[in-house]
């Protein structure tokens, strides 16, 4: 009985140190003439997010950003340029004392093939303008990511590329891609960011 009851106190223990995701990121470019580009693929994980649990985005009236509340969480999308993506964030991050570990950027990546989904719980930009600013903005690279692949760019247009839309043929592996992304963020609030990783990178794997 003893072991027993000192198992469930560790149990709560490991629980409690768990940081808890309170608000998700999708990034992206504001502006019609942006949408549905593979740059603004974190944008569309976050609108079907929201979709999902019937939340409408609002406008912002102190900082660049569309906010939708997805149960205990904040969804967001900035809508400052893809570049000064980390401003909006870290301003609404430090109003609601949200901690650099508390906080899911959902974006894409052109080094993983199309239709790829995988978390990662700190790194570098990895050449992503959108990452780098939200990391230098928060002064630490311990920002857990959701990165979805975009496949990789010509070797001397990547502006263009991700600036473009996807092709009629490539269009059901995104949107495959997204589905998987939005049930990624979901386990995420749910279960937390280990688990998370567990389920969903061992599963593009196999």
């Amino acid at each position: 009985m003893q072991i027993a009851d000192r198992r469930l106190q560790i149990e709560r223990i490991v629980e409690e140190k768990v940081p808890q995701t309170r608000l998700i990121a999708g990034l992206g470019n504001p502006g019609p003439e942006y949408a549905a580009t593979r740059h603004n693929i974190g944008f569309m994980v976050v609108d079907q997010l929201a979709t999902q649990v019937g939340s409408a985005w609002k406008k912002s009236t102190t900082w660049r950003a569309l906010s939708a509340k997805c149960g205990g969480a904040l969804l967001v999308k900035p809508m400052a340029y893809m570049n000064r993506s980390g401003e909006p964030l870290a301003s609404i991050a430090q109003f609601y004392k949200i901690e650099p570990q508390e906080v899911l950027i959902v974006l894409d990546d052109l080094a993983l093939p199309l239709g790829r989904v995988r978390l990662r719980a700190s790194g570098g930009p990895g050449g992503h303008n959108g990452l780098e600013s939200v990391l230098l903005q928060f002064r630490t690279e311990d920002i857990p990511r959701l990165r979805i692949g975009i496949g990789a760019a010509p070797r001397d247009g990547a502006v263009d590329y991700v600036l473009s839309r996807f092709s009629e043929e490539e269009r059901p592996l995104v949107s495959a891609a997204i589905d998987r992304a939005v049930d990624a963020v979901k386990c995420v609030i749910d279960n937390g960011l280990v688990s998370a990783m567990n389920t969903f990178n061992k599963t593009e794997e196999s």
